[in-house]
């Protein structure tokens, strides 16, 4: 069966290519990945229209065992040809976005290998302190006002500071980096992109300011290296090779967003699901270290905050029982993996004892696995512990207002309130 005659026809069939499946109802998308996975689980689609060309169609992976199966054989389910959209992206935002997360080996290896000086156990060690003292600060800010958007001032907080003092990016230019990632993240959220501004434009522009930003920063760091990521990088030789100054530009934008995007999202909605969920709350706040290790990964299961990533096959390949062609498009929904009842005991119920929970929130095993996994679960530990301890009765006091997104399962804001001053 080629491609283009792989639609099915069924009734009810949900169309994951329309922005609007993705701005709907959380428990309606998980109802609709659950009869994809039972009636066809490798579906084909259209692209979506996102304001660039469309290609043939992608094909769509729902089950874990299959999303699990491309991440590990990436020499046939590749990623140089783009995988954060199903969409092609121009040639000219290879730029900026053409970093490690869009490259196959050899170069993945090689560049993955060169920046993983960055990322150290001792370097993360001592981040430690630092993210500490972060989320203390931040729960500070917000502890006597007994109400606060959960978004702004405490999830984009943390992660936005911390990757931001990694790469050495100085305070003044914090808002400038949130501002360039959220247009990035979210070119379809009118928010971020007017409707009548042109959506490739914009992305090569927030591509090129965050660009400018670490190029002469790098620069600078070459004569002038310091404690931070940046110097490491812009030093660090592997088998005689350095990054140049568009590979570090490049990894600086993947890690800015990435880094941003998982915590900060999955900050937001651990808030959501335990207003939602007042016995896993209890729960929690019964054993609060005890908890915390499968309640973190309970919730980056249950936000799964990047919802897909793209592969194209190198050759033909069959893959859930689906017969698919050199160059197909592929997405792994990571989303949908996470709620395969193949593998998750009542996989739409929110448990924070969950355990086993073999989830792929941070993409599957294999080469592309997400190099700041530790960072992020360490960033999530440390706030959850500030909140529960200080603040326990934080929760939500409206429902989120979401990101219109097909790939990030955003968060722009979530009001909460708490008793002011916390526990004395």
């Amino acid at each position: 069966m080629s491609a283009s005659t792989a639609t099915g026809t069924w009734a009810d069939r949900p169309d994951l290519s329309d922005l609007g499946f993705w701005t709907a109802p959380i428990a309606g998308r998980a109802a609709a990945f659950a009869a994809l996975r039972e009636r066809e689980p490798v579906p084909f689609f259209p692209e979506p229209d996102i304001g660039l060309p469309r290609g043939p169609g992608f094909w769509a992976l729902t089950r874990l065992d299959d999303v699990a199966e491309a991440s590990r054989n990436a020499a046939v389910f590749t990623s140089g040809s783009g995988a954060t959209n199903v969409v092609d992206q121009p040639p000219e935002f290879r730029e900026f976005y053409g970093s490690m997360i869009n490259m196959d080996d050899p170069r993945h290896a090689r560049l993955r290998r060169i920046v993983s000086r960055g990322f150290t156990p001792r370097r993360l060690a001592q981040l430690t302190d630092e993210v500490e003292r972060t989320a203390r600060t931040i729960v500070d800010d917000v502890i006597d006002q007994g109400e606060c958007d959960a978004v702004s001032a405490i999830s984009a907080r943390l992660p936005l500071k911390i990757v931001c003092d990694m790469m050495g990016v100085p305070p003044s230019q914090y808002g400038f980096v949130f501002d360039r990632t959220n247009v990035i993240l979210g070119p379809n959220d009118p928010e971020y992109v007017a409707c009548t501004e042109n959506i490739v434009t914009a992305l090569l522009q927030a591509g090129h300011d965050l660009a400018e930003l670490m190029r002469e920063l790098g620069a600078h760091r070459v004569d002038n290296p310091t404690d931070d990521v940046t110097s490491a990088l812009v030093n660090a030789e592997v088998d005689g090779e350095r990054l140049t100054p568009d590979e570090l530009a490049s990894f600086f934008i993947l890690l800015v967003v990435a880094g941003n995007e998982t915590t900060r999202n999955a900050i937001s909605w651990g808030l959501h699901l335990l207003t939602e969920h007042p016995e896993q709350r209890a729960a929690w706040l019964a054993d609060v270290d005890g908890v915390m290790p499968t309640a973190v990964e309970e919730i980056v299961r249950w936000a799964s905050p990047v919802i897909y990533m793209r592969r194209t096959l190198a050759t033909d390949a069959v893959l859930g029982g689906q017969e698919m062609r050199e160059g197909d498009k592929v997405a792994l929904f990571y989303w949908a993996a996470n709620r395969d009842p193949a593998h998750f005991h009542d996989p739409d119920a929110f448990d924070v004892r969950r355990s086993p929970n073999p989830h792929v929130g941070f993409g599957g095993a294999g080469p592309h696995f997400c190099l700041g996994a530790h960072l992020a679960r360490r960033e999530m530990t440390v706030m959850f512990r500030e909140l529960l301890t200080r603040v326990p009765d934080i929760a939500a006091t409206a429902p989120p207002r979401r990101l219109t997104s097909m790939f990030i399962n955003g968060i722009k804001e979530l009001p909460v309130a708490f008793t002011p001053g916390g526990v004395r």
